[in-house]
């Protein structure tokens, strides 16, 4: 695969990292050593799954395809559920910040990363070549994450969306979530 198509794949498998993290960074609650964590998480785990579905693509190809993104998407909708009951509670310290969430929000939004992995990525023979493509993916899932969070900044100005962070972070992942169920 050309460094053109591998970018675009990973840019593809990096926005739902993009999208989840944009709705945690608008958070008031989140330091900075809190969005690194998650920036970090999301760019191992693309690299993670996408390593994991390259060596076992050819075996579970035909059979899993479909399952990763119904469970992936099931998860992230339940977080975005719990951020919104979370809204209407007002408590002052929030689910994102339980250590858990790195890993539960990180594997979730890399499961279609497992696909690409099986699908696009097992069809390469050389194992240098596997690591140092899904290590590119991995990067630009970081990187995507990282600015993501430089965004969110932004997006907190806005008085609205401040005021209702939690609900509009929430339902933003219970829509990224839907999507990953049904398309």
């Amino acid at each position: 695969m050309d460094i053109y198509s591998l970018f675009l794949v990973a840019l593809a498998l990096s926005l739902d990292a993009f999208g989840v993290a944009i709705s945690i960074g608008i958070c008031n609650c989140m330091a900075r050593r809190h969005k690194i964590r998650f920036c970090f998480s999301f760019g191992f785990f693309q690299f993670l799954f996408s390593l994991i579905g390259a060596y076992i693509g050819l075996l579970f190809n035909t059979y899993i395809a479909s399952v990763p993104q119904l469970i992936g998407g099931m998860i992230i909708s339940i977080v975005g559920v719990f951020m919104i009951k979370e809204g209407f509670e007002k408590k002052s310290d929030t689910l994102l910040l339980d250590p858990k969430m790195y890993i539960v929000l990180g594997a979730s939004v890399s499961i279609d990363a497992l696909v690409v992995g099986f699908t696009v990525l097992s069809n390469i023979l050389n194992y240098t070549a596997i690591l140092s493509q899904t290590l590119f993916i991995g990067f630009v899932t970081g990187a995507l994450s990282c600015i993501a969070f430089i965004i969110s900044r932004y997006l907190r100005k806005i008085d609205i969306i401040t005021k209702y962070a939690n609900f509009v972070g929430g339902i933003i992942l219970m829509i990224f979530g839907l999507k990953m169920i049904f398309f």
